[in-house]
């Protein structure tokens, strides 16, 4: 993986979380993905695990949120990025997260760990 690369899955992610359903996710992660929402949480492992979860954490492919994202590091297949979300208009939530990933040879993600911080 590159920056180029990361930058582009990190848009994939944003835009999928912007779209119905759940059949995006099958475009960035890996059928038996492992997904860590924090570091002390069960990883869910697997798209139908991921999917659930993605409905039940989200108001609907229309909530109203910004997500800005800074890349920190890329070495071979893993990334490192700083994402910062915020919800609603007026903002009634607000996250600093540190993501970490870890890309298969196609370019989806197979470990995705999360390290929230909420304001």
């Amino acid at each position: 993986m590159d920056r180029k690369q990361v930058t582009g899955w990190l848009a994939a992610y944003d835009e999928a979380w912007r779209t119905p359903g759940t059949a995006a996710l099958a475009r960035i992660f890996t059928a038996d993905a492992r997904y860590l929402q924090g570091p002390y949480r069960a990883p869910l492992i697997g798209l139908p695990a991921i999917a659930r979860m993605w409905e039940s954490e989200r108001d609907g492919p229309d909530e109203v949120f910004e997500m800005t994202r800074e890349i920190v590091a890329v070495e071979g297949d893993t990334a490192v990025a700083r994402v910062e979300v915020r919800y609603g208009d007026p903002v009634d939530q607000e996250y600093r997260d540190l993501w970490i990933m870890r890309f298969a040879e196609d370019g989806r993600c197979q470990s995705f760990e999360e390290w929230p911080f909420q304001r």
